[in-house]
């Protein structure tokens, strides 16, 4: 009788730690608008596979690209904030109607290079992962966009090439910038370019290589002009209710990985740029870059824009501020 209580109790016992086991397991459904072969998916794909490892498969993300969750760009935030999705990859500058200091990294000419764009992350990223907080979510990686080009039918070489084109824009940084060059900007999310194109509603795009190969832009125009005109950085984001059930072993282990790959994920993104404009113009398109002449009408236009900026959203001014007083005006 006592071996038979014996074997009872040890049974339980080995029950309850395999279900402790068992329930320490989560999976996280990971939100990605951008097709299967981009380079951001690529970059969710290879931190889910780190986390699985460093945390010995106790979290598992599953990433579902091209908006597969039904979660558009201007989503992202919310839907994290509100747990729909525990985790997602989200377009930094798509988030402003959430919070407008968002829309530091996408002044026109602020930050365009990846150096300018890594000093100026010095200053901004506490101010995001404040935000990111106050928005029950902890903010894990950031990885820019290659530079902003635009995408044309015919070749822009001055300021009046641009006059009345109908463009599609990311943001509301890129909505002014274009008004003022005397274009006429629509401001749209991914999901939208692609059938405004075909439609006709839009005729030129401003975005990234990556995306112009994405939409397999040659179809529909044939220029793209190198502006680099805007800075433009993804962040991925957990909601704090599922990180907080994490472990604190767990907590660190992703950290740690977050931060281990995020410099992979820039040196990706400068690769990917260069990569996708020979795809680019293999696909016959013609890719130019702005006269000296034009990029300084181009800078001249975009800098009121910057102090219009800080005056709308004053607590981004120490942060512009001090980055401009590193880099130089």
């Amino acid at each position: 009788m006592k071996q038979n209580l014996k074997f009872a109790a040890a049974t339980a016992v080995a029950f309850a730690i395999g279900a402790t086991a068992v329930s320490a397991q989560v999976s996280w459904d990971m939100s990605v608008v951008w097709p299967e072969g981009n380079f951001h998916t690529k970059n969710a794909i290879q931190f889910a596979e780190k986390v699985r490892e460093v945390t010995d498969g106790e979290v598992n993300i599953t990433v579902h690209s091209g908006g597969a969750l039904g979660i558009k760009g201007p989503e992202g935030m919310a839907a994290v904030r509100d747990g729909l999705v525990p985790i997602a990859d989200i377009l930094m500058s798509q988030q402003v109607g959430e919070n407008p200091a968002f829309g530091v990294e996408t002044l026109p000419y602020l930050a365009p290079t990846l150096p300018d764009l890594a000093l100026l992350h010095k200053f901004y990223r506490p101010m995001i992962e404040s935000i990111a907080e106050e928005m029950n979510q902890k903010l894990l990686y950031m990885v820019p966009w290659p530079g902003q080009a635009v995408y044309s039918p015919n070749k822009i070489e001055t300021l009046a090439d641009l006059d009345g084109l109908t463009i599609r824009v990311v943001d509301a940084n890129g909505n002014a910038f274009f008004d003022a060059l005397s274009a006429a900007p629509l401001q749209m999310p991914w999901g939208e370019v692609v059938p405004s194109l075909a439609a006709g509603t839009i005729k030129a795009v401003t975005t990234s290589s990556s995306s112009g190969v994405d939409g397999a832009f040659w179809e529909f125009m044939d220029n793209i002009s190198t502006f680099n005109w805007q800075a433009s950085s993804n962040i991925v984001t957990v909601n704090l209710d599922a990180w907080n059930a994490l472990s604190p072993e767990d907590q660190m282990a992703i950290e740690n990985a977050a931060a281990s790959l995020e410099g992979q994920f820039w040196l990706n993104s400068a690769n990917e740029d260069s990569a996708k404009i020979a795809t680019l113009e293999e696909n016959g398109m013609t890719v130019s870059v702005p006269s000296p002449e034009l990029k300084a009408e181009l800078i001249e236009k975009a800098m009121p824009l910057w102090e219009a900026f800080k005056e709308r959203v004053p607590e981004t001014a120490p942060v512009i501020d001090s980055y401009l007083a590193v880099r130089g005006k």
